[in-house]
C-alpha cells in the first residue's frame, strides 16, 4: 500500500483511483499534515511509502513553468529558528535538533527519489506557514532555504513518516508564481491535470503491482 497525502479535496479529485493506493486529505498546513500521516500509518498494516502530493508556488530564481511537476530532493522548514539582528538562525545553529535530520532540512527516501526522477524535476522545496504574497517575502524564502518552490506540508509529512519508520517523498505541481499578490500568475487547473498524469506513473514505478 502507498499512502498519498494531499491538503485539499481538489488535489484528491485530480488523482485517479488506483488499487494499492490510499489517498487521504489532511487539511492545510504542517499540523494537519503530520497528524493525518501519523493516524493513517498507525491504521495501516503495511505501507510501502508516503507521497505528499499537491500544488506549490515557484520562487524567484526558478525558471520552471507553471504546471511543471517536481519531486523534492529536500524539504526545508522555512520558519523553525530565530530572527536576530544579524539575520535568521536555523535550528542546528541554535544548538537544537528537530529530531530527524540535522537542522531544518529533511531528505526524502533515496529510492523514492530515483523512481520519481524519471517523471519529474528534482528541486528543494520550502515548507512555509505563511505563503509568499510579496516580492520581499518570496526573495527572503528563496534566499533563506535555497528552495525552488514553496508549499505548506512537505517537511511535516517527511518528518512524521520518518518517526514511524516509513519512507516518504514530496511531489508538487507548480500552480502559481510567488511575490506581490496582484502580479502573480496562476493556472490551478493545468497544475492539477499535471498531477493527475504524473502521480499514477510514479506510484506504478514505486510499486509495480499497482
Amino acid at each position: 500500500m502507498l499512502l498519498v497525502v494531499v491538503a485539499v479535496e481538489a488535489e484528491a479529485r485530480a488523482i485517479p483511483r488506483m488499487d494499492g493506493v490510499r489517498v487521504i486529505v489532511s487539511g492545510i498546513g504542517r499540523t494537519n499534515a503530520a497528524a493525518a500521516v501519523t493516524q493513517s500509518l498507525l491504521e495501516l498494516d503495511e505501507c510501502e511509502g508516503v507521497l505528499n502530493v499537491g500544488l506549490c508556488g515557484v520562487l524567484p530564481g526558478c525558471e520552471l513553468p507553471i504546471a511543471s511537476v517536481v519531486h523534492g530532493t529536500a524539504a526545508v522548514y522555512a520558519e523553525e529558528g530565530m530572527d536576530t539582528p544579524s539575520g535568521f538562525v536555523d535550528i542546528a545553529t541554535m544548538g537544537f535538533s528537530l529530531g530527524t535530520d540535522e537542522g531544518n532540512v529533511l531528505r526524502p527516501d533515496a529510492d523514492l527519489v530515483e523512481h520519481s526522477a524519471a517523471f519529474t524535476a528534482g528541486v528543494s522545496i520550502a515548507t512555509v506557514a505563511t505563503c509568499s504574497g510579496t516580492d520581499q517575502r518570496a526573495a527572503m524564502i528563496a534566499s533563506r532555504t535555497g528552495a525552488a518552490v514553496e508549499a505548506m506540508e512537505g517537511a511535516a509529512v517527511l518528518h512524521a513518516s520518518r518517526r514511524l519508520g516509513t519512507r516518504a517523498i514530496e511531489i508538487r505541481a507548480i500552480s502559481n508564481t510567488t511575490g506581490d499578490r496582484d502580479k502573480q500568475q496562476w493556472d490551478v487547473e493545468a497544475a492539477l491535470a499535471s498531477l493527475g498524469e504524473t502521480v499514477p506513473a510514479i506510484c506504478k514505478a514505486i510499486s509495480p503491482k499497482i
